[in-house]
């Protein structure tokens, strides 16, 4: 298993909770919930039991619809798994805990028990859908997981000292030298390529051939667009993920949705939207419609901007016409030699690094005082109670007419300003030029 960070949280929630709380861990599939809390259990706790409901017997999904002698319940459950479970010491989970609604309504009783510790796992867990017939649990935590961020890629390739002397040169202000800087940003944009779900990582690990990773990922994809037939059967959703790339390629100021489905807006579809955020496969800005300390006071629902929940599936599926992406396509990529503006690529994962450090994502557009043209900010996020503007280049660094008129409109409301390029680190007072990798530090 690779290291991952959520595992600190797993331990935290153990201690701190002491069985009085369940822990359900949400995100999208294949990015690592089931592996990563099957390992917590072997290793932090003397037995456990796994439920897997997307493949549990008729017999153990029906020991849910009546759980009020709980050493019945308990008693069948380690006859079904033969696993004897020890009181305080035994963890039992629940993984695609979607699939069992009455499981899920199980825990208020279960915790309350006390006799063992519980942890869900779920994917395209939608309220609306899922549990609109189940008295949600007040005694369940919730905490998301995400695909693999950039130090644990870093991690995962062997490399366990980049991040950490990256993060004292960003702290310290410090620029790293062009040469550093190269070999800094061809290690990330491999991160780009590859992207964090853990089978594509391990098959670049054994192969180190690019094209069996993207038929990996191309795999995903798949099961994605799978799932999103299941909730919605006429296609839709599955049109809007696949044009995710091309919408952010428009450079528009908001996905257009109206150019994906015609004669449809974003006000009758706001439902289908919600229903891809909440599979996690997508990640979604919102225009701040007054840019402030409470930027979620002030977003505009109608009006965002989507994201792919990982940037390595935001590649393959920006070339989704070809029946596989070409290594040389990958080689380019990876050697900044493709000749497409690769700008949108770029947003893609500064939105996926700024959502794994906790924050949520909101840009700006506003008509400038200079000139007929609508300016836009990319990024906005809370920086004490001021805001931090995010202006994001893959080249022309030298140009941010954004960013400046956005900073002189608002300017009591500024903390600081920086541009994500990729160029070494540079602080040029009121501006930090900041390379895309030292992103997650912000």
């Amino acid at each position: 298993m690779f290291k991952r960070k959520i595992y600190d949280k797993l331990l935290a929630w153990k201690a701190e909770s002491d069985g009085h709380t369940a822990l359900l861990i949400e995100g999208a599939r294949r990015i690592g919930k089931s592996t990563v809390v099957e390992a917590f259990a072997q290793n932090e706790y003397e037995s456990y039991i796994l439920i897997d409901f997307s493949i549990a017997s008729k017999a153990v999904r029906e020991l849910f619809e009546d759980i009020s002698d709980l050493n019945y319940f308990f008693l069948q459950l380690q006859l079904q798994y033969h696993v004897d479970l020890v009181e305080r010491k035994s963890l039992i989970i629940f993984d695609e805990v979607q699939l069992c609604p009455l499981a899920r309504q199980a825990i208020k009783h279960l915790v309350k028990d006390h006799r063992y510790d519980y942890i869900e796992t779920g994917s395209l867990i939608s309220i609306k859908r899922n549990v609109k017939s189940i008295l949600i649990p007040s005694e369940e935590r919730r905490i998301n997981m995400y695909p693999m961020d950039y130090e644990e890629f870093l991690w995962a390739i062997g490399d366990q000292a980049s991040y950490g002397l990256t993060k004292k040169c960003f702290e310290q202000g410090m620029s790293l030298g062009q040469q550093t800087n190269r070999k800094l940003l061809r290690t990330f944009r491999l991160y780009m390529l590859v992207g964090g779900m853990p089978q594509a990582v391990s098959e670049y690990l054994k192969t180190n051939n690019f094209r069996k990773v993207d038929l990996v990922k191309r795999d995903i994809l798949k099961l994605y667009e799978d799932d999103f037939k299941k909730i919605d059967p006429t296609g839709r959703i599955s049109l809007l993920f696949d044009s995710i790339p091309a919408q952010l390629n428009k450079n528009a100021s908001r996905y257009q949705v109206s150019s994906v489905l015609p004669g449809s807006r974003a006000d009758d579809l706001l439902k289908l939207i919600t229903e891809m955020v909440d599979s996690k496969t997508v990640l979604i800005s919102y225009h701040a419609t007054d840019p402030n300390a409470g930027l979620s006071a002030n977003k505009d629902l109608s009006q965002f901007k989507l994201f792919v929940c990982d940037t390595g599936l935001f590649t393959t599926l920006m070339f989704k016409d070809r029946e596989f992406t070409e290594n040389v396509i990958y080689e380019k990529l990876l050697n900044d030699k493709l000749s497409a503006n690769l700008g949108y690529l770029y947003e893609n994962v500064v939105a996926q690094m700024l959502t794994a450090t906790g924050n949520d994502l909101f840009y700006h557009t506003f008509q400038s005082d200079e000139s007929t043209h609508k300016r836009e900010v990319d990024f906005l996020i809370a920086c004490r109670n001021k805001i931090c503007p995010i202006e994001v280049k893959s080249s022309g660094y030298k140009t941010h007419v954004s960013l400046d008129e956005f900073c002189q409109k608002y300017s009591n409301r500024v903390f600081a300003r920086y541009l994500v390029y990729t160029k070494d680190y540079i602080r040029d007072d009121p501006i930090t030029y900041l390379p895309v990798y030292m992103v997650p530090f912000l």
